[in-house]
């Protein structure tokens, strides 16, 4: 008995675009379904002609349909969408930029698209994670950090706002540009299950970043509201080191966020980083310092023992400074080096190594004994 159009859908429906994360029954890309005995023949619109993930989206079309009892065979072809379907496919998604705009104090910014991770409805979690200079390897930590996230199950996003030293796209092994839809929507790149922004989808590898500050807060603002996030469980973003603008500017974006240290055992290190904690738990930003982690903590020689290169305590010290915890220490390695450049991060590459464990503790901390307890009010609702 050959199988009918409607199960082919109901098949679909749980078949996502790896882009917008939706399914593409929902979103009106299944435009046409024709059966002829065991043979099922699927046309499919896709958001942009070219679309960097046609591949992606065929293994997972036939792959669904194919499932079915009584399917033998599967044929799929591409239409592309009418700028009139784009237009209104990326307002459903994206919203108005006119009809969300709010105040300076409700979302961040006086004009333009609300910043989504402002509003007080989001249930994403927002991690900054920052250091005092640079060197002390935040942006490996970040990575890391938001792939072991990404490993338990979770939605995570990443925005690079290391403008000046933008790392993360080439960390994650991104070598494509984002995708934009009806010239208006940027859909982020993803790999390892974390997708991304950065000013280095931009500008050339080696072309400095020569602005000023109002044009860097204009940038990150529009990495939060012109990209499409969706719904992400975590917002993990890369600061940059020290206490300028860019710490500034997002602390006044994302006035939800949580902050989380970097630092190394140097006690110079550790003397520096305490100034961008002290930032957040000033009363001019009032963001919540939620721990430390102390990268380069030692380093292992052939011989089996730990060598503390840069000296020890900076964590600690930092930590009761702070007066949080110090969640983790993170041993130098080469393999976490060189997953960097090579685009390969080791909770990747090495998902077991004694690093790599260290940054699934990292994700389970923040994910349990970290996260923002629900209070009930009076009514027993939760709030």
């Amino acid at each position: 008995m050959s199988v009918t159009e409607t199960q082919v859908i109901e098949a679909l429906r749980p078949v996502e675009d790896p882009e917008l994360h939706k399914s593409i029954v929902d979103l009106g890309m299944v435009r046409r379904i024709t059966i002829s005995g065991a043979s099922v023949d699927v046309l499919v619109a896709l958001t942009v002609a070219g679309c960097p993930l046609k591949n992606e989206i065929t293994n997972r079309v036939t792959g669904a349909v194919r499932a079915l009892d009584g399917v033998e065979a599967v044929s799929l072809e591409f239409t592309t969408m009418t700028p009139e379907e784009l237009t209104a496919l990326r307002t459903s998604l994206h919203g108005d930029p006119a009809s969300t705009a709010g105040s300076t104090q409700a979302h961040g910014h006086a004009e333009g698209r609300a910043i989504p991770f402002a509003d007080p409805s989001s249930n994403t979690r927002v991690l900054l994670i920052a250091s005092g200079k640079g060197g002390v390897g935040k942006s490996t930590v970040t990575v890391n950090l938001a792939i072991a996230l990404a490993r338990q199950g979770k939605r995570v996003a990443l925005v690079d706002a290391d403008v000046w030293g933008f790392s993360v796209p080439a960390m994650l092994g991104i070598d494509r540009p984002p995708t934009v839809l009806d010239d208006k929507m940027i859909l982020p790149p993803e790999a390892h299950g974390v997708t991304c922004a950065s000013i280095g989808f931009f500008v050339r590898e080696d072309q400095p970043v020569v602005w000023r500050g109002p044009m860097l807060h204009k940038a990150l603002e529009q990495f939060l509201t012109d990209f499409y996030w969706g719904d992400p469980d975590y917002l993990v973003v890369d600061m940059p080191p020290g206490t300028g603008d860019i710490s500034l500017s997002l602390a006044s974006f994302l006035p939800k966020s949580e902050a989380f240290i970097v630092t190394t055992p140097q006690p110079a290190a550790q003397r520096v980083a305490q100034r961008a904690g002290l930032m957040f738990k000033s009363d001019h930003i009032n963001i919540p310092v939620r721990g430390v982690i102390e990268n380069m903590s030692w380093f292992v020689g052939d011989d089996a023992k730990r060598y503390e290169l840069f000296g020890r305590g900076g964590g600690e010290a930092l930590a009761e400074r702070l007066e949080v915890p110090l969640l983790g220490r993170i041993p130098l390695v080469s393999e976490l080096r060189e997953g960097g450049d090579t685009g390969l991060p080791i909770t990747i590459s090495d998902p077991e190594s004694e690093a790599s464990q260290v940054f699934t503790h990292l994700a389970e901390q923040i994910d349990g004994e970290l996260a923002p307890r629900r209070r009930y009010n009076a009514a027993l609702k939760i709030i």
